[in-house]
């Protein structure tokens, strides 16, 4: 019997010996056979992973008799490959998967929180790098998320990069938008300035949106959705590509990028540069820019990995303004006046360029099987602005600027000195000008408190410094010219302006040019300065913390922040804090201080404290089910731009953190051949400043709503079904129901801040305008043969109202529906099928759809009023692009 007991424990002791050796394998490329570096390779439900090698090779000890192996990388579906004993498994081969952008991420895991679909539980659609490359064409990158449900894209009528993207109904500055996981909306008013971000149509590896709480750790204000934008980092292997595209209206864009590989040494480099210019699609809408983008990586060791980035985009795009319907009507479609001619030589009132360099240094850190660090430290900085007119404007009788009668004006100048005011006319192009320098730093420590339960915990740093004020751009012949703007005179220097008194006057000698590289390392004089010149300082300090249990088929969060903001003003030119009080002094014509007030150009500081706490569960019933549910709410500060009164020191008193409470539920269906996700919304906001602007009289001027409170609730669906190998349909529905409730004050103001009426509205059950509440699409993609295919989107929006800001009654616009397609040919060049060549054409619009994308008035038809399609041609607004092309050579080695 004891001989038996020692046999039996000596087998026992030789099958664990065993099974605690080593298993290898490699892990190859389905399409193309070749190995794949860097893949993921993990024992099911455990921490212990390991990497594949260049070779695609790997090891893995385990301690377990037998287990499942999960093996995964970037743009591949994962793999789970069983294993009983130890040895050599052969070889793996996974197959691409366009869909699949979790794998993306090469650097900062810890910081870009991307989501899985219904194993995160929130709403969630991704936007995988090879859709970016085939259907933007010409198009900002918002246009890659049009086929989502609740995204609703407008305003590319403006001008290259002058898009504007809501999502479930919210603007984009109550959107976040992260880069690699760093906030990008401006810390002063939460806005996005897509032409700042041009370069993102060439360096994103993947964009992804999140709709309403969604996943991010940080203490963003992530009210309609967050939408991740992942870029490039440097890339494992050698190689490059190059190409060029054609589009309408002489538009021509040029791109080159090369990867170094990564050396024995653990270094990398992957560098792209690229070109674009065109005439626009709007008269008047020339454009021009460059993207670079340079990724240093450099990985010392299994613990450690580096990864410095700096990216930028200048450019300079003329713009186009919304205008009446009976503009567009009488004069055709793509009618814009802001521009003229002098002497048969064009020129624009109105452009719009900036350079906004970004630059971030991320650091990756293996502390243990269990535990890892993610820390990126970046900045940017912003110049550039935008141009417009001061002074007596001459148009045509077309409507567009007569720069000739312009000139005639200004040379009967006396001496050639114009003025702003008075009894001689004179025009000058000036420039308003925006600068910044942001700098910040965001860490988050993960850990793993068992094999399910994990937990993060990180704070987010940020210190904003902006300046703004206007310059001279074009003096149109004179010689100066002295703005209406009174300054505080410290040198007795005065000038006497007839019925103005004696003052010291802003006046510009100089003229500055509107581009976005020289504006980079021009210098601007104080002397130069005119209309307006103040600056703030933004700093900003955030705590995070998450807690997560995941299993198979369960998974939880709870996930919260605290954070505190500081904001202080600093005006150069309107010094009178106290006599705005007591109504000694006029905003419009500077500052005229009584005896005994003394001037001052710092403001009040002011800090606000703010919070969020989210939580939420998803269950995977089966593999074909799962359900989701979450709930969050947040008390966010307001934005610098809504602190400060009538962009004066004052702190305004209206202003105060808004609240934000949303609940999210949804299902989750998937097969071999069909998916669908079902999601139920309901968020409601209080105390939020709305703001809308529109032209009048031709006058620009600026709405806003203080204390307005917004309901939004609706229903999405999406849905793909692959019947076949070569055939694919994918589609979206969403129907939303977006109000205000209650009343709240409204301000008017114009481009120049003076204010034009300031009262209480009631706006209880008024539609929110801007994006549409109905909105659906379906798409297919048929794959012709290995190297041809063809693909298809239409969508459809009803239940549009103007963008008017907070109202109670809204126009409601006509719906429309668009048709896109595009088709794609592959030359692959060589066996190894590394190298090919890809030629891609798009015709978007192919109907030629004539439609009203947007309106920033409601004008309600009256008996004898002039329409369009039900809708009064007094209101104004842009109508959509029709048909366009591009076409696209791609070379890939």
């Amino acid at each position: 019997m004891k001989k038996m007991y020692f046999a039996l424990a000596a087998f026992l002791m030789t099958v664990t010996a065993f099974s605690q050796g080593p298993i290898t394998g490699t892990v190859l490329d389905g399409d193309t056979n070749s190995p794949l570096p860097g893949a993921t390779v993990m024992v099911k439900g455990t921490s212990n992973g390991t990497s594949s090698d260049f070779d695609g090779n790997f090891t893995i000890n385990t301690s377990s008799a037998s287990g499942t192996l999960v093996v995964s990388y970037i743009g591949f579906n994962s793999k789970q490959i069983a294993f009983t004993s130890s040895g050599n498994i052969g070889s793996i081969v996974l197959e691409p998967n366009a869909e699949e952008l979790e794998g993306v991420v090469v650097v900062g895991r810890g910081l870009i929180d991307l989501a899985s679909d219904r194993q995160t539980p929130i709403a969630v659609s991704s936007i995988p790098v090879e859709i970016i490359q085939e259907k933007i064409g010409t198009q900002d990158i918002t246009m890659t998320m049009v086929n989502t449900p609740s995204v609703y894209v407008s305003g590319q009528a403006g001008g290259f990069g002058d898009s504007d993207i809501r999502v479930r109904g919210f603007e984009q500055d109550n959107t976040a938008f992260l880069l690699n996981g760093q906030p990008i909306n401006g810390m002063e008013d939460g806005k996005m300035y897509w032409s700042n971000w041009s370069g993102l149509n060439d360096i994103s590896s993947g964009v992804q949106i999140q709709r309403g709480l969604g996943s991010s750790k940080l203490a963003i204000s992530s009210v309609g959705g967050t939408v991740n934008f992942v870029t490039k980092a440097t890339e494992m292997n050698a190689g490059g590509f190059a190409y060029a595209t054609v589009a309408n209206d002489n538009y021509i864009k040029t791109t080159a990028g090369y990867n170094t590989g990564v050396s024995e040494k653990g270094w990398g480099l992957s560098v792209m540069l690229s070109h674009w210019q065109g005439d626009g699609y709007n008269e008047g809408n020339f454009g021009e820019g460059q993207t670079y983008f340079i990724s240093a990586g450099y990985r010392p060791n299994e613990k450690h990995g580096f990864n410095f980035l700096i990216t930028g985009a200048p450019q300079f795009h003329d713009q186009n303004f919304t205008k009446s319907i009976s503009s567009y009507l009488e004069n055709g479609l793509r009618y814009n006046n802001n521009w003229g001619t002098y002497n048969g030589q064009y020129l624009t009132e109105r452009r719009n360029f900036y350079h906004k360099p970004v630059a971030n240094l991320n650091w990756d850190w293996t502390i243990s099987d269990k535990s890892n660090l993610s820390t990126v430290l970046y900045a940017s900085w912003g110049n550039g602005g935008g141009t417009g007119n001061l002074g007596n404007r001459i148009r045509t009788a077309d409507g567009r600027i007569d720069y000739d009668a312009i000139y005639a004006q200004n040379a009967a100048v006396t001496d050639g000195a114009g003025v702003n005011f008075g009894s001689e006319p004179a025009y000058i192009t000036r420039s308003s000008m925006n600068l910044h320098s942001w700098y910040g730093l965001i860490t988050n420590y993960e850990t793993k408190i068992t094999d399910e339960l994990s937990w993060n915990v990180g704070f987010d740093l940020r210190t904003y410094y902006g300046k703004h004020f206007r310059v001279a751009s074009n003096l149109h012949g004179l010689n100066s010219f002295t703005d209406n703007i009174r300054l505080r005179d410290q040198n007795n220097d005065h000038q006497t302006y007839g019925s103005f008194g004696t003052y010291k006057f802003a006046t510009a000698t100089e003229t500055f040019r509107p581009s976005g590289w020289e504006a980079a390392f021009d210098s601007y004089p104080l002397d130069q300065k005119i209309g307006y010149n103040n600056e703030e300082r933004i700093s900003y300090g955030g705590l995070f913390t998450q807690l997560e249990y995941a299993t198979d088929n369960l998974s939880a969060f709870f996930q919260g922040s605290v954070s505190n903001q500081y904001h202080q003003r600093f005006d150069y030119y309107q010094y009178a804090d106290q006599s705005l009080i007591d109504g000694t002094s006029s905003q419009s014509t500077g500052v005229d201080l009584p005896a005994g007030i003394t001037p001052g150009t710092d403001s009040e500081k002011v800090d606000n404290l703010g919070y969020n706490a989210k939580a939420g569960f998803s269950y995977k019933a089966s593999d074909a089910h799962a359900f989701y549910v979450n709930t969050g709410y947040y008390n966010r500060q307001p934005y610098h731009d809504n602190i400060y009164l009538n962009f004066t020191n004052q702190v305004n008193p209206l202003t105060e953190n808004e609240k934000i409470f949303g609940l999210e539920a949804g299902y989750g269906f998937k097969s071999s051949i069909f998916s669908a996700n079902l999601n139920l919304y309901r968020t409601s906001w209080k105390d939020r400043v709305v703001s809308s602007s529109n032209i009048v009289d031709d006058v620009l001027q600026f709405t806003t709503n203080f204390g307005t409170e917004q309901l939004h609730s609706g229903v999405e669906l999406d849905f793909k079904l692959k019947p076949a190998t070569d055939l694919s349909f994918n589609g979206f529905l969403s129907v939303g129901d977006w109000q205000y409730k209650g009343e709240a004050v409204q301000q008017i103001t114009d481009e120049n801040r003076n204010v034009i009426s300031f009262e209480n509205e009631d706006f209880d059950g008024g539609k929110v305008g801007g994006a549409a509440q109905l909105s659906g699409g379906l798409g297919l993609v048929y794959k012709i043969n290995q190297n041809f295919s063809f693909d298809s989107d239409w969508r459809y929006y009803d239940n549009l109202y103007s963008d008017v800001g907070a109202v109670k009654e809204n126009l409601k616009l006509p719906s429309y529906n668009l048709l896109d397609a595009g088709i794609t040919f592959r030359v692959p060049l060589g066996a190894d099928k590394l190298k090919q060549l890809k030629i891609r054409g798009n015709i978007n619009n192919v109907l030629d759809t004539e439609y009203l994308s947007t309106l920033t008035t409601a004008n309600f038809a009256e008996a004898g009023d002039e329409t369009y399609d039900g809708i009064a041609v007094s209101n104004q607004g842009y109508f959509g692009w029709g048909r366009t092309w591009n076409v696209t050579l791609r070379y890939e080695f």
